[in-house]
């Protein structure tokens, strides 16, 4: 089904063919009056953009060393922790941010948020183990990638508790919340405070192990919202299951794992061969989406366990494409 959207100008605009008509188009104060015009619609296939897109991706199952390595001469700015007061949460909760180097309130910036695993918080994704900021900064020096604000959050989003203290069914609800505190919160907090460049076309999303389910999970609730989506070693849950910690309700129904209309332009899952963690969980999400016809990258990273190397092939590869048109 294709959707409709107007383009930014007028097509034609219907023209008075004599003087006397002009002076009709007059009003009472002699001032022209607005000509007829016509808006033409550009019907968009966004399944079918999507397909395009995706068919021209290319991937490096690892990321190039040098890109985890500081060079002489590129700036890395420093991770800016804020906070934000969440109405979803009733509470201020943290959030870090990382803006592009030469970040400047006379541009407009692509905002991508990164999304951190189980038991983390706001500052799980961006230490020195992880190692992620690092290559995107230098993938935005060399024009690989955008320039780009970065938005780490913290994705735990309770009313009565701060932190996870179990895996189980009633924490694994605070991370599906984070949806609400995501939408109504925290984007107008980062739109509110930051030059950001909005709409789908400049908005991404992507997650590590539950902050990767979260992402799939937000992904297919907010296709509007999220051109680009990307799950690392995504943890069990998305659909019902179960795992060597928990029975797994599932957020969504296994036919419910679908876009309809509108799709990101990027959606792109991966992991470890040798995960031990999430085990074949991403595996089994990438056939999903082929039982249900949703066009996505998958790819698995040889020799990894829940961890690096696969978390920075992940930012790579999703960091090659995101914002390009």
């Amino acid at each position: 089904m294709k959707l409709k959207k107007l383009t930014a100008g007028i097509l034609a605009i219907m023209m008075l063919s004599a003087c006397g008509d002009a002076e009709a188009a007059k009003d009472p104060e002699g001032t022209d009056a607005p000509a007829d015009s016509e808006q033409k619609i550009e019907e968009v296939d966004y399944m079918q953009e999507a397909k395009d897109f995706m068919d021209n991706v290319e991937i490096d199952i690892t990321m190039p060393d040098e890109y985890g390595k500081k060079t002489d001469g590129t700036e890395y700015p420093a991770v800016e922790k804020k906070s934000y007061y969440s109405t979803t949460c009733e509470k201020d909760r943290n959030v870090n941010v990382v803006l592009p180097a030469g970040y400047s309130e006379d541009k407009e910036y692509p905002v991508m948020y990164i999304l951190h695993g189980i038991f983390g918080d706001e500052n799980s994704m961006t230490d020195s183990g992880t190692n992620i900021i690092v290559p995107m900064q230098n993938m935005m020096a060399e024009g690989t990638m955008p320039e780009t604000i970065l938005v780490f959050p913290y994705m735990y989003a309770s009313k009565t508790q701060d932190v996870c203290t179990a895996i189980d069914d009633e924490n694994a609800k605070a991370y599906d919340n984070f949806v609400n505190d995501l939408a109504d919160d925290l984007m107008p907090f980062i739109k509110d405070n930051y030059s950001v460049a909005t709409g789908r076309d400049n908005t991404a999303i992507i997650g590590f192990s539950m902050g990767g389910r979260e992402s799939l999970a937000i992904g297919l609730a907010l296709p509007d919202t999220f051109g680009y989506v990307g799950a690392i070693a995504p943890a069990p849950g998305l659909v019902p299951g179960k795992d060597w910690a928990m029975e797994h309700p599932g957020q969504y129904a296994e036919e419910d794992v679908k876009f309809d209309e509108v799709m990101p332009r990027l959606l792109m899952v991966c992991a470890g061969d040798r995960d031990g963690t999430v085990g074949t969980f991403p595996k089994s999400y990438h056939e999903l989406f082929d039982k249900n016809g949703v066009t996505h990258i998958w790819y698995e990273i040889p020799g990894s366990d829940h961890g690096n190397p696969a978390i920075q092939s992940g930012i790579y590869n999703f960091c090659k494409y995101v914002f390009k048109k």
